[in-house]
Parts: C-alpha cells; sequence; structure tokens
C-alpha cells in the first residue's frame, strides 16, 4: 500500500491563521551544503521520531512567539523539535496557538550568519525557553568548534562540553 504524501490543508478563510506570512518576502538564499544537510537532519530526525505522534520535526518554516511587549515576532530556525504538540503539516508554528516552544533549536551557520546565530537568536531562544541549542558550522568556516551546543540553565545558554554532543531532549548523540 502506497503512502500519500500530498496533505490536504484546510481553505485559507477556515484556517485562524491565515493572516499570518508564511515568507518575508526575500528569496531563500542558501548553499548546496546548508541545503542538503538541512534535508538530511530533517529526515534523520524525522526517521528517529516516525512512531512517536506527539514529537513535531521541522525546519525553515515561520515561528510566531510575543516579545516582552507582547507584539507578535517571528523568527525562523533551520530545524527544530517539539515534543507534546501534535505531528502534523503546519504552514507556521504559531506559540499563541500551540502553547509550547521549541524543545531544540538547531542552526546552520557560517561566515555571514555566524553573528546572528550567536547573538540574536540566541537570546530569542532563550527568552522562548528553548532547552537546548545547537550550532553546527558544517564547513568550518567560524572559529571554534563546528559543533555547539548550549543548554538551558536559569534562563540562559550555558556551552555543553566534548567533541560528541549529547541532546537529553532528543536521547540522541549529534
Amino acid at each position: 500500500m502506497a503512502t500519500s504524501i500530498l496533505h490536504t490543508v484546510p481553505p485559507r478563510e477556515a484556517n485562524p491563521e491565515a493572516r499570518l506570512p508564511e515568507s518575508d518576502g526575500k528569496p531563500m538564499a542558501e548553499t548546496d551544503t546548508h541545503r542538503e544537510l538541512m534535508i538530511d537532519l530533517l529526515t534523520a530526525l524525522d526517521e528517529h521520531f516516525q512512531s512517536d505522534p506527539l514529537v513535531y520535526v521541522t525546519g525553515n518554516i515561520f515561528l510566531y512567539y510575543r516579545d516582552e511587549s507582547d507584539a507578535r515576532q517571528s523568527i525562523s530556525p533551520d530545524i527544530f523539535v517539539v515534543r507534546g504538540v501534535e505531528k502534523k503539516v503546519r504552514r507556521i508554528y504559531n506559540m499563541d496557538v500551540e502553547r509550547k516552544a521549541p524543545d531544540v533549536v538547531i542552526e546552520l551557520t557560517s561566515i555571514s550568519t555566524k553573528m546572528e546565530d550567536l547573538g540574536n537568536k540566541r537570546f530569542t531562544y532563550a527568552y522562548l525557553g528553548v532547552k537546548e541549542y545547537f550550532i553546527f558550522d558544517p564547513l568550518s568556516e567560524t572559529t571554534g568548534p563546528a559543533l555547539r551546543g548550549f543548554r538551558l540553565e536559569d534562563g540562559d545558554y550555558v556551552p555543553m562540553s566534548g567533541t560528541r554532543l549529547t541532546s537529553e531532549v532528543l536521547g540522541l548523540d549529534l
């Protein structure tokens, strides 16, 4: 029996999130390496959690949240995993609806994104309560180890140590 990869999406007017943008209008400019690694990571994580209907794995979609002033903001992690949330096709991830922050975020970094990944994104993910944050530099373009991991403790990220990092949330060595 063949499995369908096509999913029925409700009409936009029936979707309460229909007014939230799914794109910022800018073209996605990724390197071949970035795109291929993102696909490989998504596939591996999907396969790892395939039998758990309450683990949502996605990437490169808008994650909507509210900042300290209650203004709606968005960020687009390369990869994120949320435990305790229904596995289903989404156009966006809206924390007002889902009521749950991602548990793990993985960013694929480069010279051009390093400052954002270690700066604004790191602070945003900590603010949201993302338990583990990994930054991977597949081309070793930035200073430091190719893989960095951080675990949230008391509202701030503490670096993980070692060459093989263990995600307690995912139950995987990275």
